[in-house]
Order: structure tokens, then sequence, then C-alpha cells
């Protein structure tokens, strides 16, 4: 079930039956000379809109501009600060909490959002903790290369040059999804340099074409489907184990 494709009534009545909600996250951002801008929040999106097909399970409409400062010396990137990214984030779960959803699960398609995101759930739940009273609601994070069997794969599928930015991996996702967007460019080398992760110029200077450590001219739709069925299936385990979760007798 798609929350931006509902109406009221509609997650009025999905909330009888549950209180867990799906969020989508990730970043505009450059992903190489053949990556898509959108990679890091399609990534998710994909994955979270297949797995709904055939769970009910409800998906939240994507926050799809993250922490990419990194990337800004690449056109197309769009960032966040820190600061901007933590109170968005709190303010989307307060605003679902208020509603009544209690277990909030994020989606991540982006690494550099991952210190960040862990911040904005130490404010909501300082701010419980200040006020002395329960904050009402859980929050967990779950990056999509994490769920079950979904490293083990890409490992197998990528033996060498995956790298860690403009993966093979992800770019596989977006080439299944959207194969009219698949592009093509020579590399040099094939397989990237990798190193530190600083700001925008340091990282143009140090990845002249944005990639880190990968190849991805390795990606096929084909490997990027066995991914996405694999994800979306590790997805619905996910929710469904967070949804069971049980807060303790206060007492």
């Amino acid at each position: 079930m798609l929350l931006h494709l509902s109406t009221w009534c509609e997650i009025e009545a999905f909330l009888t039956r549950s209180r867990t909600i799906v969020v989508p996250i990730g970043s505009n951002e450059q992903h190489g000379p053949t990556g898509l801008l959108g990679t890091d929040w399609m990534c998710p999106q994909i994955i979270a809109h297949h797995a709904q097909k055939n769970a009910d399970i409800l998906i939240a409409p994507t926050f799809n501009i993250g922490m990419a400062q990194h990337h800004l010396g690449f056109p197309g990137t769009i960032s966040l600060r820190p600061s901007t990214f933590i109170a968005a984030i709190g303010d989307w779960v307060r605003s679902l909490a208020g509603h009544g959803f209690e277990k909030i699960l994020f989606l991540n398609g982006h690494g550099g959002n991952v210190a960040s995101i862990e911040a904005a759930f130490s404010e909501l739940y300082a701010e419980a903790s200040f006020a002395r009273r329960p904050a009402g609601f859980a929050l967990k994070l779950c990056n999509w290369w994490d769920l079950e069997g979904v490293g083990q794969l890409a490992h197998e599928q990528f033996p060498i040059g995956h790298g860690s930015h403009a993966t093979p991996s992800e770019i596989a996702v977006t080439q299944w999804a959207y194969p009219e967007a698949i592009k093509s460019a020579p590399y040099s080398p094939n397989i990237a340099s990798t190193g530190p992760i600083r700001e925008a110029r340091d990282f143009r200077a140090r990845y002249p074409d944005g990639r880190m450590g990968s190849d991805p001219a390795l990606a096929t739709p084909e490997k990027g489907g066995a991914l996405v069925m694999l994800a979306a299936k590790g997805l619905v385990r996910a929710v469904d184990a967070f949804s069971r979760e049980r807060a303790p007798d206060p007492t």
C-alpha cells in the first residue's frame, strides 16, 4: 500500500490493523558517468514498492534528498546540511507518530545518510527522555544492502569491482526498474580508485568521474532484478519482525 496513492480514510483504516510504516530514504547525487542521479533514493523506493505488492505493508513517500555535500562538485547533486536533514526527519516522524504510527522503519539507500539518521533518532528519543515521558514510537534504520542475503548475493554477482560508490549492484537495480534509462560510457581505469571522503572539491579531485572503487559496467538488469526480489522479501521479513517487537512493561 502506497501512502501517496491512498486517501486519509484508507490510512485511518490501515491503522486499525497495523501501526508500522516504511519510509524509503536516500539522496540525489552523482553516480559516475552512467549512474542515475536518483540512484540512492530510487533503490530503496524500487525495493519498497515491489515489497508492498505482495504484503500488507504501508510505504511512505520517498525522502529523496539527503547528505550529499561531498558530491556537490558534480552537476545535478542536491544536498541538505546535517542540521536541516536531522530537523526534516524529526518532522516526518512527529507527523507520522501523531497519526498513531508506532513503528517507523527508514529503508536507506545512501551510506552518507547513516550518521545523521541515527543522530535524528537520538534527538527524537532525547525529547521524550528530557520530558520524562514515553516516546510513543520506535524507529529503525535499515540499509537495503543489509537486508537478509542481499550483501552475499551482491558479492557473488560482483566479486571484484563492486567498490563503495556508483557500485554495479545499485546501478543494476535501477537498470532493472528503468531499462529505458540505461547509460553507457568508457571507463579508465575499469575499476576506480578509492580513498577518503571529505568536502566537494577534494572529492572531485580524487575521483574525477565520481566512482569509488567500482566498475559499474558489470551491472546488468538481470542482476538488478535478482537483488530487488531478494531485498523485497527481506524487507517484508524485517517489517514483520519490527512490528512484532513489544515494549517492556514499565512496571
